[in-house]
């Protein structure tokens, strides 16, 4: 056996060729010489990426309660920009013939890749929904449909209703507490909830992305750490047998979670990644994208006075193909490794594009409040609510429906439910969390497309 320690990683290399890589494009961004659009973006926005992704995985409090590595991403890359400190790089470069500096041309090249629509950012929500759906065990799917989804709606419905009293009573304002604080609570994170959702914002004229974005944040790592927070007491103030299933989900006693992880056969085959499974994976999740386009274009043409997002079409046509077994299966894996290559790769970049692009600092100081966290608080109190009494009318026990159909509905994806299933000593019901965190938040964008269609004006 080698007694060698295992070399330090940075974006899956050993630290010291990352350190080689950041030189070489801090460099060239310092000299004002990085290549403009695609790759000169990608090679700044993965160095930052991936230096503020280890600061935050690193930091105990923020790593255990707030959503580590994402939220110093964003919050640390809008910080920069809002100090300005990019504009050290104007020391070491001239400005061009209109007296554009280096730095301002720097933001606009960036915010030219990531903003407008069928940039890299729909680029990374096609491909995250087409493979996170895609990839879910089909049994998993159908059998949490009967018993699981009611329960989901049931955190979902008593969530946004304090939410929306809360708001009401507190002057806060009750459509602004649903929109901007309940919703992206409860809609999966970030890359698959808030940033979507500020999208749709912007779709819908209610407001522009920058200012939904820079609003729902906060509310988004507030409502993560509340939820992780809420799990571990949970398990330690219900303890009759009566409510808590001591890690089983059903009350008849069959936790039926292990029967529905994926095999170890597929397992094997999704681990078999080829190149041409990539392929396969880009043009299938930019074509589910496509078509959700188009009929998000014949909808506002039929049905005018309700407007509903390419990406809630999107979604639907994606599960529907999941539910009826409608794509073989080497397409189904290959938009699953297609989206395990994006998520792992491009998250980080992803991250700092929404601090640069979307995060306005001002914002979120002229919105963070006592009320703001009164309301985030009440919001994952609702999904606790909602989710366990439903889940005891259709035969779950009430902790775990709590756990797994409300706060994973409120924790921030796939890493907040690692967080509140551990807090909760819940682990073993990771299938039902990833339904949360994959379909319950689908279900938040569609949901979010109508209600920002009907009430966005509001606001």
């Amino acid at each position: 056996m080698s007694n060698q320690k295992s070399v330090y990683k940075l974006f899956n290399l050993p630290w010291y060729y990352f350190a080689i890589f950041a030189v070489v494009v801090l460099i060239a961004t310092m000299i004002g010489v990085l290549p403009a659009g695609m790759a000169g973006c990608f090679a700044f926005m993965i160095v930052f990426g991936t230096i503020f992704q280890e600061i935050g995985d690193r930091l105990p409090i923020v790593r255990s309660y707030l959503g580590g590595g994402a939220i110093v991403v964003i919050f640390g890359m809008g910080f920069l920009r809002y100090m300005n400190f990019f504009g050290i790089f104007d020391l070491f470069t001239k400005a061009n013939a209109d007296g554009v500096t280096y730095t301002a041309t720097l933001m606009k090249n960036i915010e030219t890749f990531f903003k407008p629509t069928g940039a890299f950012l729909d680029f990374y929500i096609a491909a995250l929904i087409t493979g996170s759906i895609l990839g879910m065990n089909r049994k998993l799917l159908v059998k949490a449909a009967a018993r699981y989804f009611p329960a989901i709606f049931g955190g979902i419905v008593v969530a946004f209703g304090l939410a929306t009293v809360g708001g009401m009573l507190t002057g806060f304002g009750a459509v602004k507490a649903l929109l901007l604080i309940a919703l992206p609570i409860m809609g999966g994170g970030m890359g698959a909830g808030a940033v979507p959702l500020s999208k749709i914002f912007e779709a819908t004229g209610t407001m522009t992305a920058e200012e939904a974005i820079s609003i729902m944040n906060p509310a988004v790592a507030i409502g993560n750490a509340t939820s992780i927070v809420l799990a571990g007491i949970l398990v330690k103030i219900l303890v009759s047998k009566k409510w808590n299933g001591q890690g089983t989900l059903m009350v008849s006693g069959a936790n039926d979670a292990s029967e529905l992880e994926i095999s170890p056969e597929m397992q094997a085959k999704r681990d078999h990644i080829t190149v041409t499974n990539m392929g396969i994976g880009l043009l299938t999740s930019t074509s589910f994208f496509a078509f959700g386009y188009i009929v998000a274009n014949v909808w506002s043409k039929l049905v005018p006075s309700v407007s509903i997002h390419a990406y809630a079409w999107m979604i639907i046509a994606v599960a529907v193909c999941k539910i009826f077994n409608l794509l073989p299966e080497f397409i189904e894996i290959a938009c699953y490794q297609w989206f395990q290559f994006i998520m792992k790769n491009l998250t980080s970049a992803l991250l700092v594009g929404i601090g640069l692009c979307y995060l306005s600092l001002d914002v979120v100081i002229s919105t963070f409040s006592l009320t703001y966290l009164l309301l985030c608080l009440l919001t994952c109190l609702g999904a606790v609510i909602g989710a366990g009494l439903i889940g005891k009318l259709v035969g779950f026990y009430p902790v775990e429906a709590s756990i797994t159909a409300g706060l994973c509905m409120a924790n921030m994806g796939g890493t907040g439910d690692v967080a509140v299933l551990s807090a909760a000593d819940r682990m073993e019901l990771m299938p039902f969390a990833q339904i949360s965190s994959r379909l319950g938040g689908a279900i938040i964008l569609i949901i979010g497309s109508l209600m920002l269609s009907l009430m966005g004006g509001l606001l």
